[in-house]
């Protein structure tokens, strides 16, 4: 990764919502939108690509995002997004961006971040996901354990979850064959190879027995159809 320091030359926008009511509605991406513009008004920079994604920031594989390091690179322009979590919201996958040498990019928050700074900014963010999504499992299950129905809130939570992982088991089935192959067949070896390779669970979470567990019957039941 190199660092732009100025809103000169060939910038490509990236925008991402984390919701599809957020996508459809505009919230948060126009306020995206014109944090970049008000950045790059300068005269001397140039936008020549726009890329919305709707997805979670703890997801890794997202469409749009490739697209808009695609046209950086063939142009040799510098990706800009309006804060480092609208990127991300894991560590792994921003050092992972922050190593291409071919990829220059900057948030417009914090344009004159040195990569230490990345990372523990990448930290604070994936920290505060994880804390949310803590602080909402755990309200439920306090909720649950006094006898309150959930409600449709809840229910709509546990489809969310049951979908999100089923989603990350259908992505997740050629890493865990490409680890079973290796001769890690045990679920504690798995555990600590998703761990070790900053793969994250659905949740947002590190990867545990029971949740290695469920994710490989999803997996064995999706290849058993």
């Amino acid at each position: 990764m190199q660092n732009n320091v100025e809103s000169k030359g060939e910038f490509v926008a990236y925008y991402r919502v984390s919701t599809k009511q957020q996508g459809q509605s505009g919230l948060g991406l126009e306020a995206q939108k014109k944090a970049v513009k008000d950045y790059l008004n300068g005269g001397r920079s140039k936008l020549i690509g726009e890329f919305t994604e709707v997805e979670s920031g703890k997801k890794v594989d997202r469409p749009q995002l490739k697209e808009a390091i695609k046209l950086c690179k063939k142009k040799g322009a510098t990706l800009v997004i309006a804060k480092l979590d609208r990127l991300a919201r894991n560590v792994h996958f921003i050092s992972g961006l922050m190593e291409d040498r071919r990829l220059s990019f900057l948030a417009v928050d914090n344009p004159l971040a040195i990569p230490l700074n990345m990372h523990m900014l990448a930290a604070f963010a994936e920290h505060e996901a994880r804390a949310i999504s803590d602080r909402t499992r755990e309200g439920l299950e306090r909720a649950k354990a006094r006898g309150v129905k959930l409600g449709r809130q809840g229910k709509v939570l546990a489809r969310v979850n049951a979908a999100k992982a089923k989603t990350q088991a259908r992505d997740l089935k050629p890493v865990i064959t490409e680890i079973r192959k290796a001769g890690r067949d045990s679920v504690r070896e798995i555990m600590a190879e998703l761990n070790t390779r900053g793969i994250q669970t659905s949740r947002g979470g590190p990867w545990r027995p029971m949740t290695v567990s469920r994710l490989l019957e999803r997996i064995d039941r999706r290849s058993a159809k």
